[in-house]
C-alpha cells in the first residue's frame, strides 16, 4: 500500500450487470469526481450527474453519485462512489477515465479494508471477519463472519487489553512505592490474584469451539473395510457420482473430500481407503492416508464391525447395504441404504447433530488459529504473574502486546499481505 494515493476500483460484481459501483478513496477523490462529473453532490447524499470523460468531455453515463468526507467514511478518508450503468463499455470508459487523473491509481487486493485498518476503521479481528463474510457459503458461516466483522470481538479484547493495562500500571506503581514490606507485598498478591482471573477467563474462550471447523466445513470422514458401501454413501448423501464404486475390493486408493451444505451445517464429507492389511504398495498407501483421516475428524461415519470401529469420540456405527438383508446384531444401528434411499435422511440429521457439537454455538464468537495463539500467549502470561512487581510488570507487558498483535495495533505485518490478498479489488 502506498500513502497519498487515490485509489479506486470497480467494488459491485464482473459486468454485465444492473448496475454496477465504482468507489474511490484518498486525497484527490474529490477533485477526481469534479472533474468527471463537474461538481460534487452534498456530503452522505445521493446526487443524479452526467459523467464525462475530463479530456474532451465525451459522455460516460449518468449516474448516482455519493460522497463521504474524512475521517467519516468507510476508509477513514475521503471517498466518492460512482453508482453507474453495468455494461462493460460504460465500467471500463468510467475506470479509464479515474485513471487517467493525476494521483489515482487502481487499487490492489484490499487496500480499501486494509486503509480502513490503517485509519482505525477497524481492526484486525474485523478485517478477519469481512474476508470470513465474503468467503461465506452458508448460513453458518455467514452468521458467524457477521459477528466478527461487527466488532464482537474487538470489543472483547478492548475490554481484556484495558484489564491488562490497568494491572501493569498496578505494578509499575508498586516498583516506584517504598513502603511497608507487608503492605507491598499484599499488593502483589492481591494483583498476581486479579491477574489469574483474567488468565482463567482467557482459558475459558480457548476452551470454546475453534472457527476451523465452521470456516472450512466439520470433516466427516466415512471409513470402514473394503466393499463396505463407503463411497456409495458418499455418493448417496452428495446425490452426485463423486467416487468411483464397483464390485473390486480396493477400488477407492485416495481420501475423496465433498463439501456439502445440510441445512445450513458445512460439512465436508470425506471418501476413504477400505481399511486392511495389504501388500499392495498403492493401496497400503491408500489406507494408511485412511488412517491418518481418522486422526483429522470431527466425526466418523462407521460401515464396518462395531468391534473393529476406531476409538474416536465422534462416530456413527452404520448398517450399510441395508437393501440386501436384516442387519446382524453386530451391524449399526442406523440401517442405511444407498440403493434405496432408506435412512438417509435420518442420517444427514445424525450428522447435523453430531456436527452441531464441535460447531460455535449459534451467537458465539469463535477464535481462528491465530487469535487463539495470541489469547494463548496473553492467557499464559498472566498465568505466570507472581507477587514480585518487577517480575509481574514484565509478565503484563507480554500479555499486552500479544492483545496488540490480536487486533492488529503492532507486530502483524507479516501476516497482513496474506490476508488482505484474499479480497478483491473492490474491497
Amino acid at each position: 500500500m502506498r500513502a497519498g494515493d487515490t485509489i479506486f476500483a470497480l467494488s459491485s460484481g464482473r459486468p454485465p450487470a444492473a448496475v454496477a459501483v465504482v468507489r474511490s478513496s484518498g486525497p484527490h477523490a474529490f477533485a477526481a469526481c469534479e472533474a468527471i462529473a463537474g461538481q460534487l453532490p452534498a456530503l452522505r447524499t445521493a446526487k443524479l450527474v452526467t459523467l464525462r470523460a475530463p479530456a474532451g468531455g465525451d459522455l460516460i453515463d449518468e449516474a448516482l453519485v455519493l460522497r463521504f468526507a474524512a475521517p467519516a467514511s468507510a476508509t477513514g478518508e475521503d471517498v466518492v462512489e460512482y453508482q453507474c450503468h453495468g455494461g462493460r463499455a460504460v465500467v471500463d470508459a468510467l475506470l479509464a477515465a479515474l485513471a487517467s487523473l493525476p494521483g489515482m491509481r487502481v487499487a490492489e487486493p484490499g487496500e480499501f479494508t486494509r486503509r480502513a485498518l490503517a485509519n482505525g476503521r477497524i481492526d484486525l479481528t474485523e478485517a478477519e471477519g469481512l474476508a470470513d463474510l465474503i468467503e461465506a457459503e452458508t448460513e453458518s458461516q455467514r452468521r458467524a463472519a457477521l459477528l466478527l466483522a461487527g466488532g464482537g470481538l474487538r470489543a472483547q479484547v478492548e475490554t481484556w487489553r484495558q484489564r491488562a493495562v490497568d494491572l501493569s500500571a498496578r505494578a509499575e506503581a508498586a516498583i516506584d512505592y517504598v513502603g511497608d514490606e507487608d503492605e507491598t507485598r499484599a499488593d502483589g498478591t492481591a494483583l498476581a490474584e486479579a491477574a489469574r482471573h483474567l488468565a482463567q477467563e482467557l482459558g475459558q474462550w480457548l476452551a470454546r469451539p475453534r472457527a476451523e471447523p465452521l470456516k472450512d466445513g466439520v470433516r466427516v470422514v466415512v471409513a470402514g473395510p473394503p466393499n463396505a458401501g463407503k463411497s456409495s454413501l458418499v455418493n448417496a448423501l452428495a446425490n452426485s457420482e463423486r467416487a468411483i464404486v464397483t464390485d473390486i475390493a480396493g477400488t477407492t486408493r485416495d481420501a475423496i473430500e465433498v463439501p456439502l451444505s445440510i441445512e445450513g451445517v458445512p460439512i465436508l464429507l470425506v471418501d476413504t481407503a477400505g481399511l486392511r492389511e495389504s501388500e499392495d504398495v498403492v493401496e497400503a498407501i491408500g489406507v494408511g492416508r485412511a488412517e491418518a483421516e481418522l486422526r483429522r475428524a470431527d466425526l466418523v461415519l462407521w460401515l464396518g464391525e462395531p468391534d473393529a470401529a476406531p476409538g474416536h469420540p465422534h462416530l456413527i456405527p452404520i448398517h450399510a447395504k441395508a437393501d440386501l438383508g436384516a442387519p446382524s446384531a453386530a451391524a449399526g444401528p442406523l440401517p442405511v441404504s444407498a440403493v434405496t434411499g432408506q435412512g438417509l435422511g435420518e442420517l444427514a440429521q445424525w450428522i447435523i447433530a453430531a456436527a452441531r457439537g464441535v460447531l460455535p454455538a449459534e451467537g458465539e464468537l469463535a477464535l481462528n488459529r491465530r487469535q487463539a495463539a495470541e489469547i494463548e500467549t496473553a492467557r499464559d502470561a498472566l498465568a505466570g504473574v507472581v507477587p514480585d512487581p518487577v517480575l509481574a510488570a514484565e509478565a503484563l507487558r507480554t500479555a499486552r502486546t500479544a492483545f496488540d498483535r490480536l487486533s492488529g495495533r503492532a507486530g502483524v505485518e507479516d501476516m497482513l499481505d496474506a490476508l488482505f490478498g484474499r479480497f478483491c479489488l473492490g474491497k
